[in-house]
């Protein structure tokens, strides 16, 4: 395995609009240079991950890291995060579990489907801000992370 520390993309699955767009702007506010990719739910993050569906045929980047909702529609973040670590060629992706849900049954059932960490929205900006610093530094800088070449080989 080799250290990747070239930026990577951020896939992030999240219904919300309004979360999408402010945690674009705390990633930029947090001069990190990742690509941040959006889907709106659980079915289309499988299928964006696959190249099935409406993103067959094209050339869709790997995710570094997937920052998953639980309450989305269609399919929920518990059901896709399920699917991701039961698929041998995406079980390596790791899965932030980045939701507005503090309750205990969800971080455990989280962790227990293989998510990788459990976040709960911050309510602020600011907090937001240092919340992709931290995990800017955790897995951008700290953590080594195979290239996406690799992903694909196993």
């Amino acid at each position: 395995m080799t250290t990747c520390k070239d930026p990577i993309t951020i896939l992030m699955a999240d219904d919300d609009d309004d979360d999408y767009v402010l945690t674009k702007k705390a990633l930029k506010e947090s001069k990190l240079l990742n690509t941040l990719i959006r889907v709106k739910d659980g079915e289309e993050l499988i299928d964006y991950l696959l190249a099935r569906g409406v993103y067959e045929g094209q050339d869709v980047a790997r995710p570094g890291v997937i920052l998953l909702d639980l309450n989305m529609p269609r399919m929920d973040g518990r059901e896709a995060l399920k699917v991701i670590k039961s698929e041998p060629t995406l079980s390596n992706i790791p899965v932030v579990v980045f939701t507005t849900s503090k309750a205990e049954e969800d971080v455990y059932r989280s962790y227990q489907l293989g998510g990788n960490s459990f976040i709960t929205k911050p309510v602020t900006f600011e907090n937001l801000i240092t919340v992709m610093k931290t995990l800017g530094l955790y897995w951008f800088e700290i953590v080594e992370l195979p290239h996406a070449t690799e992903y694909a080989q196993k």
